[in-house]
């Protein structure tokens, strides 16, 4: 009788060294990965060099970074010798300088504000690199970007509340209700992620929520997760005017896939509203949907306008760390995880759909072609340029 044969298993687990340098970009206050990532890391056998102060700003002291197995170097240039460097923020071109050739870094892309340049110094180094926003998971949305929303959503309706309560800059009240009290009216336009958290949080805290968007499917799907009924309605000049004028705070979280987001407040209807009502614009990164609006800072964030106290800090996450960074934290280190157990970047990107499509330049190779066409740059499709690979 013909026997069993034993065949043998390869080993696919490869040792992975990763970089985290320090943040250096302006009031950047997250890390890419907390101590507990790090020491899931360090057990699944990799190799993780951490740029002293990385996580300074987050409150992850150098020591629980040590304690959990991570090398602390002084010098950011021996971060960069690691295999794969992660960052928050994207690489500046002086960082991009002290890259090795044939290099894996993971990043926020945030195309609206590079040139050229970044991507041809990427393309002369041979790098892989990966975006945060592109990044799928197998339902097919982003998670990174979720639960940056998610958090700027919460935190959004929590810094309106505390302006709100200051006498200097609000009107004293609390926000919410209780009994014999008129609860305090929250204006949200937008009804995506941050819409949803922003109107879950101010439901929380008791006060009347109306959500304006134009999208029937999105207010629908806000609906169907709070599993209540709140006001919702299309974004119509008239409506959405009688619904400012009685507002304490309004939420600007409107969402568009173009660069720049529209303006659906005017300052007409700005003039309108309460004096002491709060104004918090989520989307100023993207322009803002308040004619009013103006970019500010962490340090300096607020300015009164028509009587209206304006909030219009972009990345708002930042003003958060530890709980961004810890959102990060909670999908980076399993991704570098599986990417050891799957022999490496270049075996992952073959199998996993969502992380092919975080790819916009593979082995120095441009291949997003929204980036190619903008920068007149020559892009090749990631699947092609795979078979090739092989």
């Amino acid at each position: 009788m013909p026997k069993e044969e034993a065949l043998k298993i390869y080993q696919t687990h490869k040792k992975i060294t990763i970089g985290v340098p320090k943040e250096t970009s302006f009031e950047e206050n997250r890390v890419a990965l907390a101590p507990e990532g790090v020491n899931l890391l360090i057990q699944n056998g990799h190799t993780v060099f951490i740029e002293s102060g990385a996580g300074k700003n987050a409150r992850f002291p150098d020591a629980e970074y040590a304690e959990a197995g991570a090398v602390v170097k002084y010098e950011k240039a021996d971060v960069f010798k690691a295999d794969i460097i992660i960052k928050v923020a994207p690489l500046t071109i002086a960082e991009i300088e002290i890259l090795k050739p044939r290099q894996t870094v993971v990043s926020v892309l945030n195309y609206t504000v590079q040139n050229e340049e970044y991507f041809r110094k990427l393309a002369d180094k041979r790098i892989t690199a990966l975006s945060f926003e592109f990044i799928k998971d197998k339902a097919g949305t982003f998670p990174l970007v979720r639960a940056m929303s998610e958090i700027a959503g919460n935190a959004s309706v929590l810094i309106a509340a505390e302006l709100l309560g200051n006498t200097h800059y609000g009107r004293g009240m609390l926000m919410g209700g209780f009994s014999g009290i008129t609860p305090t009216e929250v204006v949200i336009i937008g009804a995506g992620t941050v819409g949803e958290y922003a109107a879950r949080a101010a439901i929380g805290l008791g006060a009347s929520v109306k959500i304006f968007d134009n999208s029937i499917y999105k207010l629908r799907r806000v609906q169907n997760n709070m599993s209540m009924r709140v006001f919702t309605s299309i974004i119509q000049p008239k409506i959405l005017l009688k619904a400012l004028r009685k507002a304490h705070v309004v939420i600007g979280a409107v969402h568009s896939s173009d660069n720049y987001t529209p303006c659906i407040v005017t300052e007409d209807m700005v003039k309108e509203m309460k004096q002491g009502a709060v104004v918090v614009d989520v989307s100023i990164d993207r322009g803002g949907c308040f004619e009013t609006a103006q970019i500010t800072t962490h340090n300096n964030p607020v300015f009164v306008k028509h009587k209206v106290t304006h909030y219009c800090v972009p990345n708002i996450p930042s003003k958060v760390p530890q709980t961004a960074s810890y959102a990060l934290n909670n999908f980076l280190a399993p991704l570098i995880t599986t990417m050891g157990d799957n022999g490496g970047i270049e075996n992952l990107i073959k199998y996993d759909a969502g992380i092919r499509n975080g790819v916009y330049m593979y082995a120095g190779i441009l291949t997003n072609r929204f980036i190619g066409k903008r920068f007149n740059i020559p892009f090749q499709d990631l699947e092609l340029l795979i078979a090739a690979f092989q």
